[in-house]
């Protein structure tokens, strides 16, 4: 058995990993890496392997960076199952057409640029086109159902609690050409115990190969409840500047989070009357299929729901959904003070890039970074408290109040990592990490090392093993 790292080795972007076994090509997410331009158009058009030679497809979960890059290889030739939740599938539908309308919106700007000079035309990497012709490869397969998807390799989907319809994945594989079984697991993006919505992350009893993720591999989150309590009042303090609170949020997973936590304060009367508004086309579509997917909802999140009433956790009376471009472009000349959750959570394309140039400047206002923020990114540089940012190609003074908060993160910490691996009665042979900066890759090495004696590698890209 052989594994080649074609993506989120030593980055937390582009999950994509090959195992080659049986004479069988399985690849493990095909997400979009996402960085700086010039790097990001050619690595993502460039697999490290014919996608026409690849059999099936196993997708942990629908978040860009580890979806993002299947129409493209649909495109180049990828014919087999894309395997996943069925609320997976239903985000992934809509996530893809709004990622392939930004790039080709994204590349319409670069091919103005490129004909001043007098250079051709490039094209998308993908269209709206492209992502419906791939949609027709996904194949639900629900939590806990096994499923043959290959030569001796039997595919199980077990709770990974990171975002709606998330799972870890867990392949069972009789590897005929080594005459040996071997469990791989790959985690996916594994998500924190006593979120609200989800279920906690499940475990699993043993495995002989782990390809485990790192994004916060380095640190430890203060409990949610805290930045539940931290938001209220910070909410309430710019409320008494008269200022508005600027929240960037990831469409899918931090908005609906957030906007849980908001309602549950609200219906606890812990907030000012302020409203709220969503102001998001793709978290509105998203939230949508939230309110689909009850059966994802873990027993906390149904209790509320019981007891107070309510029967859309997404949805209370304060808070408004601002769909039309009309609307949102009303949100500039708000005379009281509101909240504005908009996407993109790093701050680097979306509407709320308009919210933060009319607000920034304005110290009365309040910036909440609720998510993670990766290096070179807007949301980064406001989070590090830069003096001066560039928003639409101009330098605004950042003189808005700026709030860090990570209690909501998705994803596990150290200790809930090492705790997840903990439960394994068998712990594996050879582990990889992924999905982590080099500080945080490297912290977790050292700790699974010291506390389980582990053999942990972390692989550069395009690095192959054989097992």
């Amino acid at each position: 058995m052989k594994l080649t790292f074609c993506g989120a080795a030593r980055t937390v972007t582009g999950s994509q990993h090959l195992i080659e076994v049986n004479g069988k090509r399985i690849l493990l997410d095909c997400g979009l890496y996402q960085g700086h331009r010039a790097d990001t158009y050619t690595r993502n058009q460039t697999f490290l392997y014919d996608p026409a030679t690849v059999d099936v497809l196993v997708l942990s979960h629908a978040h860009i960076d580890h979806s993002g890059n299947i129409p493209n290889l649909a495109r180049r030739g990828f014919r087999g199952d894309i395997i996943c939740t069925s609320a997976t599938r239903d985000l992934a539908s809509t996530m893809l057409l709004d990622s392939a309308h930004i790039q080709e919106d994204d590349i319409e700007f670069l091919n103005k640029k490129r004909a001043k000079k007098g250079e051709p035309p490039v094209p998308p990497l993908y269209t709206q086109d492209d992502v419906r012709a791939c949609l027709g490869l996904f194949s639900s397969q629900e939590i806990g159902r096994p499923r043959i998807i290959a030569n001796g390799v039997t595919c199980t989907l077990y709770d990974a609690g990171h975002m709606m319809g998330s799972n870890f994945v867990v392949l069972d594989i009789e590897d005929r050409d080594a005459g040996k079984d071997v469990r791989l697991v790959f985690s996916g993006d594994l998500g924190r115990k006593g979120l609200p919505i989800l279920r906690d992350p499940a475990t699993i009893d043993r495995a002989d190969v782990l390809i485990l993720e790192s994004t916060y591999g380095d640190r430890l989150h203060p409990p949610l409840e805290d930045d539940v309590r931290a938001m209220e009042r910070i909410i309430a303090d710019t409320y008494k500047r008269g200022g508005n609170v600027i929240i960037p949020a990831f469409a899918v997973g931090r908005t609906q989070q957030v906007v849980y936590a908001l309602h549950q304060l609200v219906a606890r009367g812990d907030l000012p009357n302020v409203p709220i508004y969503v102001d998001s086309p793709l978290a509105i579509d998203v939230t949508s299929i939230f309110r689909l997917h009850s059966e994802c909802y873990d027993d906390e999140t149904l209790k509320f729901l019981n007891e107070s009433g309510a029967r859309d956790p997404f949805g209370f009376e304060r808070l408004i959904y601002t769909r039309t471009t009309e609307e949102s472009k009303q949100l500039n000349f708000l005379t009281t003070p509101a909240v504005i959750i908009s996407a993109s959570g790093m701050a680097e394309a979306g509407r709320v890039l308009h919210h933060l140039k009319n607000n920034i400047e304005n110290p009365k206002n309040t910036v909440l970074i609720v998510g993670y923020q990766a290096e070179n990114t807007l949301g980064r540089r406001i989070a590090d408290g830069e003096k001066t940012v560039r928003i639409f190609g101009e330098n605004y003074d950042n003189r808005a109040q700026v709030a860090v908060l990570q209690g909501f993160s998705g994803h596990g910490d150290r200790d809930d990592l090492l705790e997840w691996v903990g439960a394994m009665d068998q712990k594996p042979s050879h582990t990889f990490l992924v999905h982590g900066e080099d500080q945080a890759l490297y912290a977790l090495q050292g700790a699974l090392q010291q506390q389980f004696q582990l053999d942990v590698t972390v692989p550069d890209w395009k690095q192959e093993v054989s097992i």
